[in-house]
């Protein structure tokens, strides 16, 4: 083993220890021993993309396809860094780069990549979110988040690129992606609405009548559930206890004030089944 290759091996020891700053200077100095090889570069990038060092992320990121054009991952955290500076030319060049079609433009590439488990701050409460996937690196929160967290309905996130977990729907497992940063907040606030019957009909008729008038309504009692940390980050599996307890008793409702909160209540209490 030469002493970069050395190096490299010592800065993962370190990032498994959570000494960052040592695997840096690890990584570093790797790159100065051997300037061609791509490996230290692309470790060092993992980590800025980790910090929200975007332009550092972004700089790293170009050494390495530079120095290895058919490294995809590289090409990928390239992207995820243009996208999340808004550098429009670059994020394309790395999407196309990985074989993706690109829309025409030459703007904010919208993919329309449809649905997809978005994992928000995975390092803390980690709710995992329904989100529209808009690109390879940007998502729009469509599930009203729980109240522990500051996301909100229609924040558009910056995802990583490498799943973490799945989530099997009628049968489907789709991928996980982690939220890295949110990119946009969006124009809605959240609103807790305690409901005195429940029936499928009142929920409906509440989620119908919040979507007619511009906001979003969704049934936490009915939509979330706790999972332990192996299933979130894995495929979920059976427990010998009970793990169908839901995250929250109540109704999210997202409204862009209280007034607009208001109102969707008044026309749905207006219009509601029984």
């Amino acid at each position: 083993m030469s002493a970069s290759e050395d190096l490299v091996a010592n800065g993962l020891a370190l990032e498994e220890r959570g000494d960052r700053t040592g695997a840096k200077l690890a990584y570093e100095a790797a790159i100065k021993n051997s300037p061609e090889w791509s490996v230290p570069y692309f470790n060092l990038g993992l980590l800025f993309k980790q910090e929200g060092r975007w332009q550092d992320s972004l700089e790293v990121n170009e050494k390495v396809v530079r120095l290895a054009p058919g490294d995809t991952g590289a090409w990928w955290n390239l992207g995820i860094a243009a996208t999340a500076l808004a550098n429009w030319t670059e994020a394309r060049r790395a999407w196309k780069a990985c074989g993706l079609t690109l829309p025409p433009g030459d703007g904010a590439p919208d993919f329309h990549f449809g649905t997809t488990p978005v994992r928000l701050d995975p390092a803390g409460v980690a709710e995992v979110v329904w989100a529209h996937r808009i690109d390879p690196a940007r998502s729009r929160i469509i599930s009203v988040p729980l109240p522990a967290t500051d996301h909100n309905h229609g924040d558009v996130l910056l995802t990583d690129g490498a799943p973490d977990g799945h989530r099997v729907v009628n049968g489907r497992e789709l991928p996980v992606f982690n939220a890295l940063t949110r990119l946009a907040r969006s124009p809605f606030r959240k609103f807790v609405v305690e409901l005195a019957s429940a029936s499928p009909e009142r929920v409906d008729a509440l989620t119908h009548h919040a979507d007619l008038m511009g906001g979003a309504a969704e049934h936490w009692g009915q939509s979330t559930r706790i999972l332990c940390a192996a299933c979130s980050r894995g495929v979920p599996h059976q427990h010998e206890h009970d793990d169908s307890a839901s995250a929250h008793p109540h109704c999210g409702l997202a409204a862009r004030d209280s007034t607009h909160a208001e109102a969707i209540i008044a026309v749905w209490l207006a219009n509601v089944p029984g």
